[in-house]
């Protein structure tokens, strides 16, 4: 594993059902804690009871609580940073994990439009000619998105709103980013 940050619950972080929308959920509350117009960021997400047990040191560096062994939850782990001037999907093509991690998860900001405005895209567009009018519609919106998998095939997404940035206007969902989802899941391949 790379470079580590254990990634607590803050007091806002809704509890939700399932180990994986709360790992995406604690990770989504750990981004907004570092503001907006940051880096993608990569996590590894291991068994927390498993860690414990196999890694007692580095679970204690991560300041995870002894007494929980039957926990079932997941700890992300953030991976060093993303190289720049690299694509997204290329960088994603070149990762691999070790056994002992059982999903990921990225947080990556993004524009997006509405459905409404989606058909107004003019077609022939590049990626870059794309970019820039999306950049210069007047009903764009900045979001993050943090998406999660399990080598299962599990999926979870957190969507966040720069004009709603509140833990509680969070938009969660397996099929939220589907592409990004996919993307993820092709690193365990």
């Amino acid at each position: 594993m790379l470079s580590m940050s254990n990634v607590s619950p803050s007091p806002g972080t809704p509890m939700a059902a399932s180990p994986l929308t709360r790992a995406c959920l604690e990770i989504d509350e750990y981004a907004a804690g570092l503001g907006w117009d940051q880096p993608a960021r990569l996590f590894a997400l291991v068994d927390t009871a498993k860690l414990k047990k196999q890694e007692p040191r580095l679970a204690s560096q991560l300041g995870l609580d002894q007494d929980d062994a039957g926990n079932t939850s997941l700890t992300p782990i953030e991976q060093d940073e993303l190289p720049k001037g690299t694509p997204l999907d290329k960088f994603l093509g070149t990762v691999a994990w070790p056994d002992a991690v059982v999903g990921c998860a990225l947080t990556v900001e993004r524009l997006m439009l509405p459905p409404s405005a989606e058909a107004s895209v003019p077609e022939g567009l590049n990626d870059k000619q794309l970019s820039k009018w999306v950049a210069g519609h007047p009903e764009r919106q900045e979001v993050r998105l943090t998406v999660a998998v399990l080598r299962d095939g599990s999926r979870e997404s957190a969507v966040r709103l720069r004009e709603k940035d509140s833990s509680t206007e969070v938009l969660t969902g397996g099929g939220l980013v589907p592409g990004l989802a996919e993307a993820l899941a092709a690193t365990f391949s």
